[in-house]
């Protein structure tokens, strides 16, 4: 019995687990401590200074975020 239970319970986990979410957060903690880009884990540039405040580092733009993906190539008109 206690097997089953066990096996139901894996089987549920297993089920119920979803992959992990990448995200890039567009402000990231710099600095001495950081190296580049350093901390990226901030939505606000608000929520990176007050983290950044009495420390040797600063803030900057998550470079994934600011040059992430390509714009897609415009398509001409052949016209034939």
């Amino acid at each position: 019995m206690r097997q089953i239970i066990g096996a139901a319970a894996f089987a549920a986990m297993v089920l119920a687990a979803a992959p992990a979410a990448a995200r890039d957060y567009p402000y990231c903690l710099q600095g001495r401590d950081w190296g580049y880009p350093g901390l990226c884990q901030f939505m606000s540039y608000g929520q990176c200074e007050v983290t950044a405040s009495g420390t040797f580092s600063y803030c900057g733009i998550n470079p994934r975020f600011a040059y992430g993906a390509p714009p897609p190539r415009r398509r001409y008109y052949q016209g034939w």
